[in-house]
């Protein structure tokens, strides 16, 4: 089911350099991404990239960028350097740090450029999350204009919870790439996700890529796991 597996992007949400690698190794043929996020990053630098880029699947590198432009054009840039497929920042940093973001990723691509998504709201948050840090509006709404901020940045699209796929799907055009955290197979602990939905749901609402972390990499048998979730997704690619 390669077309299934293409849309799982596994999250190596770990801290050592041998645990990922061993990971990564064990589960990429269930996945179509490698996720490296910041707890990796941090541990191991940005040669990591290159040593889960060599195991043969693209890598998503999950940093959030968000500062002043500048700032953000030079970290893109160096975060393409390392041969990462997807790169990501804070869609709240407003128009002009995104389009540095773009610029700098261009900049540091030996090749293609990196695909460079933003980060709506996270999927941790809720409406009193977002009430006691001072926005006005709800998540949905909150994620839907954020969207359409990065779309017209000409970013390649955005991160976003599986509760506003539909919409932002709608408003944003079929061409703009969703990334979609906060997935929990049935039966799963939601953990600290407050907006989540299954694997099938998501790809039925719209979804382009899934990032699938402990409920794939905690379960008693993770490659099982994994490729249960590939299963379901084929089911409702097909559906």
């Amino acid at each position: 089911m390669p077309d299934a597996r293409s849309r799982i992007a596994l999250a190596l949400d770990l801290s050592s350099h041998r645990e990922i690698l061993e990971t990564a190794r064990y589960l990429a043929p269930a996945a179509g991404y490698l996720k490296v996020g910041l707890e990796a990053f941090i541990s191991e630098g940005p040669g990591l990239v290159p040593a889960v880029t060599a195991l043969g699947l693209p890598v998503f590198l999950d940093l959030k960028l968000h500062d002043i432009p500048n700032t953000v054009r030079k970290a893109a840039a160096a975060a393409a350097r390392t041969g990462a497929s997807i790169i990501n920042v804070h869609a709240s940093g407003g128009m002009d740090m995104m389009r540095a973001a773009l610029e700098g990723a261009a900049e540091g691509a030996s090749g293609q450029r990196p695909k460079v998504i933003a980060v709506t709201v996270l999927t941790s948050l809720s409406a009193l999350h977002l009430a006691a840090a001072g926005y006005a509006k709800g998540p949905r709404e909150t994620a839907l204009r954020l969207a359409a901020l990065t779309k017209e940045a000409g970013l390649d699209g955005v991160v976003c919870s599986p509760e506003e796929i539909e919409a932002i799907r709608k408003g944003c055009g079929e061409d703009f790439f969703l990334v979609v955290p906060g997935i929990r197979p049935a039966g799963s602990d939601k953990g600290d996700q407050s907006r989540v939905a299954t694997p099938g749901a998501a790809i039925r609402a719209g979804a382009d890529l899934l990032v699938i972390g402990r409920p794939i990499t905690e379960a008693p048998d993770p490659l099982l796991a994994a490729r249960a979730i590939a299963q379901e997704i084929e089911a409702a690619l097909e559906a």
